[in-house]
This record gives C-alpha cells, sequence and structure tokens, in this order.
C-alpha cells in the first residue's frame, strides 16, 4: 500500500504543481470574475486548473473518479474498491482575488470514506504540502534560497496546562458561533488564515487547533486533511468522529475541529 501510495502521491503532486503554474499565469494579469448560483465567485483560474488536474488524473493508467468542485455533475460515484479523486482546483478564490497568496491547489485520493493522500499547494507562498498512509507527511517551500526539498512534520504537542492556544481561523468566513466556543477553551491567540492552509498550520505544528464552526464542502478539507492525520493530528466532527468522506452525494461537511495533538 505504502509503495504505490508513494508513487501516487508523487504524479498527484505534479499535477496539482502544474495546476499552480496555470493558477499564477492568471494571477499576474487581470482575470474575470463570475458568480456561482451559490453565489460564491468563480475565476478562470479556477477553471484552468480544473482542466489541468482532470487531465493529469484522467491520464493515469488507474481510472479513479474524479469529484471537482468545478464538475460535481460528472461525478458518477466511488469505483468498485471505494476510491475516488476529490479535487479543489482553487481552494480559497476570495484570497486570489484578494491577492493576498493564500489560496491553495488541493488533491485528496479518498478510499473507503477516507483520505488516505492529499496534497496541497500554494503557488504564491512557494510551499507545499504532501502525506499519504504509510509514507508520512512533509512541506516543500521552493523559490529563490529554498532546499525544494521534503521536510517531515509532525503536529506540536497539547499547550501544558494554562498556557496559551495558537488558534488559526477563517479570514474570509468567520463564524458567530467561534466566539463562545473560544471562550470554552481558554486563553488563544488567533492567527486568520485563508483556504486549506489553516489545517497545514495545524500539521506542521505552528498552531494547536482549529475550530471551523461554518460551512465548507468535502474538497475544501479532504487533502490537507490527509496532511494532518499523517502528522499526528485529528480532524473530527463536534460528536468526535473522524471526518469522513463516504458519501459524496452530501458534499457539504458538518462543523468539526482539527487538533494538532493526537490525543
Amino acid at each position: 500500500m505504502s509503495l504505490h501510495l508513494s508513487k501516487l502521491l508523487d504524479t498527484a503532486e505534479r499535477i496539482a504543481l502544474k495546476a499552480g503554474d496555470a493558477i499564477m499565469a492568471i494571477y499576474a494579469r487581470d482575470f474575470a470574475i463570475e458568480e456561482k448560483a451559490d453565489k460564491s465567485p468563480l475565476t478562470e483560474a479556477d477553471k484552468a486548473a480544473h482542466e489541468v488536474i482532470v487531465a493529469g488524473l484522467n491520464a493515469l493508467p488507474m481510472s479513479i473518479p474524479v469529484l471537482s468542485e468545478e464538475d460535481t455533475e460528472g461525478f458518477a460515484g466511488a469505483d468498485a474498491n471505494g476510491r475516488y479523486w476529490l479535487v479543489d482546483p482553487l481552494d480559497g478564490t476570495k484570497e486570489f482575488i484578494k491577492r493576498n497568496g493564500e489560496f491553495t491547489v488541493n488533491i485528496a485520493l479518498i478510499e473507503n470514506g477516507r483520505p488516505v493522500l492529499g496534497v496541497v499547494v500554494a503557488p504564491a507562498l512557494e510551499v507545499s504540502y504532501l502525506a499519504a498512509q504509510g509514507v508520512g507527511a512533509f512541506k516543500v517551500e521552493w523559490g529563490e534560497g529554498k532546499a525544494n526539498e521534503r521536510q517531515a512534520i509532525r503536529v506540536a504537542d497539547r499547550p501544558a496546562e494554562g498556557a496559551m492556544w495558537r488558534v488559526v481561523g477563517s479570514r474570509s468566513h468567520p463564524s458567530p458561533d467561534l466566539a463562545e466556543w473560544l471562550e470554552t477553551l481558554g486563553s488563544h491567540d488567533m492567527v486568520p488564515m485563508g483556504s486549506s492552509l489553516k489545517l497545514c498550520l495545524i500539521a506542521e505544528g505552528v498552531a494547536d487547533v482549529y475550530p471551523r464552526l461554518g460551512p465548507t464542502c468535502l474538497w475544501d478539507t479532504g487533502a490537507a486533511q490527509a496532511v494532518v492525520e499523517q502528522a499526528g493530528g485529528r480532524v473530527v466532527t463536534l460528536e468526535g468522529e473522524p471526518l469522513g468522506y463516504a458519501t459524496p452525494g452530501e458534499t457539504l461537511n458538518p462543523h468539526f475541529i482539527v487538533w494538532g495533538h493526537g490525543d
């Protein structure tokens, strides 16, 4: 399993980086913005990245269905082995439009309702997060003066009694329930961040918890959840159950909490 997933991780990383290049070519110029039926924004970068990723995944020797945010109608369900690719071609479109760099390409492999592989590429920040079951979790920084090598990452230990919790939260989707939840947490410092990078900050140990008490979809979380879990963290519902992906006919996630410590 791990050897198979290791090769797939390499391939998914290459595809995500190529999609990132397509996004950055559009990021560097003026671009059109549309509005979807749910009032969320859509740019030509979302579409370009979708085309790159779907073409890349469909070219693989193994035929695994693809569920992309930009083509939910074309998804007929998981294959006979319970597998499908879960893709957000451009997560954080609002951050893309604001040009703050906090947007990502997300590619996950789901198997029997669990994310077993994840690639998160932030092309404007020149950083990637990668993980696969039995392989590990990694961060890659590229660009001038950077190593461009995989560095193993691990979640932080639980904060000591009375210590400050490092909480990461959404930059574009504040939740009215969040203040009440944070009151029960205790002393904390809030770090705003866009897209799936919030989960990745937990995975690399620079934040302790990410409470998401607002709407998200499967493709927003699948890839980064794989990274968090392989780095030793947890992504669970408010009832304490692992966030799952077995019923993609329902694309909305329940509210969830990302914990850096595994206990």
